[in-house]
């Protein structure tokens, strides 16, 4: 097979993955020359779509939620985990209708996380049954799953404070603080550091078929997440455009504090995955079956491109 691939890659409009917007740009200037395969990028709303797009084989690779990746493979997809997209880069904001001052005034209201098999949801849970607190149907806090974009329009009509807040993947919850409709809690970092959330998963027959091809990327990749790290503002204007996101609350994100999200560490650690694993499958039930994670985590392309 001596075509090149045309890898098209699924991605959401979050500061998670806006190393792709890197080497998107650097493709679009001829910074980088790819010889092995042709990269397009696709863009969804929410996890939902992505997820499904990805399933059906509209999109071969995807920049997509780790317990969202795991349960792709636990249902028999013939894919693997070959990079992580970052790390840290969510957070906890208070919506200022609901009065929270501290964790227990969000007994009895709602928490709006993007996607049920989330890191969002492991890290909320694991904060809340920190403090005792319960999250569920019934329970302190019940949980509503809404597309990142959504969530500030969640915010703006929510004037009885009904809902005590959301826990998301920047930019949305420094959107929502700009527009002064909600203040920072807690930083996801602050609740599991250096945790991982988003990664790229691509099918394995482009693996086996075009190696090639997948290591070209993920240098490619690499090296656009050391770039963001030493150029901020050069990369908040590619987020500007990448994203659809404003230039200023993009470099709050990359450097209010300056790990609020990472780019530069991005091998996958399998003790991590076997952290996410063990959490959802054992203190929250959202998956009953685990996987083989040594078979799904392949770090072979990213070992050869210096990830760290």
């Amino acid at each position: 097979m001596n075509n090149k691939p045309n890898i098209k890659i699924g991605y959401l409009n979050i500061t998670d993955h806006l190393i792709l917007g890197v080497t998107e740009r650097k493709i679009l200037k001829r910074d980088e020359i790819f010889k092995y395969s042709n990269i397009e990028t696709r863009s969804f709303v929410d996890w939902g779509t992505l997820s499904i797009a990805f399933s059906r084989g509209d999109i071969n690779a995807a920049f997509m939620l780790a317990p969202l990746a795991m349960d792709h493979f636990r249902k028999g997809e013939d894919i693997r985990l070959i990079l992580l997209g970052h790390k840290n880069g969510s957070v906890l904001i208070t919506n200022k209708s609901a009065n929270i001052n501290n964790i227990n005034d969000f007994k009895g209201k709602d928490v709006l996380i993007p996607f049920h098999l989330s890191i969002h949801n492991m890290l909320l849970h694991k904060l809340l049954k920190d403090n005792n607190m319960e999250m569920g149907i019934g329970k302190d806090v019940e949980v509503q799953t809404v597309a990142p974009s959504k969530i500030p329009t969640y915010m703006e009509i929510d004037k009885q404070g009904k809902i005590g807040g959301f826990l998301v993947a920047e930019p949305f919850g420094s959107n929502v603080i700009k527009a002064g409709l909600g203040d920072e809690f807690e930083l996801s970092k602050n609740i599991w550091p250096d945790h991982p959330c988003c990664v790229l998963v691509i099918k394995t027959d482009i693996i086996r078929y075009f190696p090639d091809a997948v290591q070209e990327l993920t240098n490619s990749l690499v090296k656009s997440g050391k770039f963001i790290k030493n150029n901020i503002k050069e990369a908040a204007r590619i987020g500007v455009f990448f994203l659809n996101q404003d230039i200023d609350v993009i470099e709050r994100v990359l450097t209010s504090p300056a790990d609020r999200i990472t780019t530069d560490n991005l091998m996958p650690q399998l003790e991590d995955f076997e952290k996410i694993q063990d959490y959802i499958t054992k203190e929250m039930g959202s998956i009953h079956e685990k996987i083989n994670l040594e078979e799904f985590v392949y770090t072979k392309f990213a070992e050869e491109a210096g990830a760290t």
